[in-house]
């Protein structure tokens, strides 16, 4: 296997600096996705392709947050552009780009995978998902774990504050990285998405989550998050859970809307 912190290809600037080329240079009175660098992590012959916000006001003294955000398989692809559809808007958006400094990861997902290892059963109206435990991660799972190893060594990453977030198949890929790396994150926000509940009781007790749906959501069952919570609970978690009436399956709609959303996880801390 290549050296992971070499095989990351950066255009145009070297990994110590491939965030940050002036903080006036993003600076935007309105939401820009175009704020959002293209980068492509390389490992042997696998590619991942993302986009990075970078923080303002960039400043060698200080390491920021890392919030990493899995899209549905709606936004799978190679363009390295569509996974910015949902949520993109939110994390560049100048206000809160001001108010919560940080580096934000978008990575896509090919069109022929998924984040997480699931089953899919679906008899009559009803669609029930089987999360195994027993079998290695996707490859673009493990190549969005190889990255967040890459940036946090490159030492611009507060490693008590990196976040992770997810819709749908990213909701389902969100609690499966849980259980797969329960050290490594501060906070957590799954939405329209579930996991086996026994992965909660590996993290549940490491840091709060809070979960998003939508109570008629006819492509992913509310149950499959109720489900969660309930295993959370069970396991002493700080679980926040938000079910929207008559919302279907683009609850994520109304998560982002929070007011709360981004005060409540900039205000977490892994102990």
């Amino acid at each position: 296997m290549k050296n992971i912190h070499n095989s990351f290809k950066l255009f145009p600037l070297q990994l110590l600096f491939f965030l940050w080329m002036g903080g006036n240079l993003y600076a935007q009175q309105q939401p820009d996705l175009s704020a959002y660098e293209y980068q492509l992590f390389l490992q042997d012959e696998d590619t991942l392709r993302c986009r990075i916000l970078s923080p303002l006001h960039f400043t060698t003294d200080k390491k920021y947050p890392l919030i990493v955000f899995l899209h549905g398989s709606g936004e799978r692809g190679d363009n390295n552009e569509s996974q910015l559809v949902w949520g993109g808007s939110l994390f560049v958006d100048s206000a809160n780009r001001e108010r919560f400094p940080a580096i934000v990861v978008f990575p896509q997902c090919p069109k022929d995978s998924s984040w997480s290892v699931r089953a899919r059963d679906q008899s009559g109206d009803s669609v029930k998902f089987r999360f195994p435990m027993d079998q290695p991660p996707t490859r673009p799972l493990q190549m969005v774990m190889n990255f967040i190893d890459t940036l946090v060594s490159s030492g611009v990453v507060d490693t008590k504050r990196i976040y992770l977030g997810g819709l749908s198949m990213g909701g389902f890929g969100t609690f499966e990285l849980l259980w797969r790396r329960p050290g490594l994150f501060a906070a957590s926000f799954p939405i329209c998405g579930g996991g086996n509940p026994a992965g909660a009781k590996i993290y549940g007790k490491n840091f709060p989550v809070w979960v998003f749906h939508g109570a008629d959501d006819n492509v992913v069952p509310v149950k499959n998050s109720r489900v969660m919570v309930e295993a959370l609970k069970e396991a002493g978690a700080k679980v926040k859970y938000t079910e929207y009436p008559g919302v279907k399956h683009d609850s994520w709609i109304n998560a982002f809307a929070e007011p709360e959303l981004l005060p409540w996880l900039f205000s977490q801390k892994k102990k």
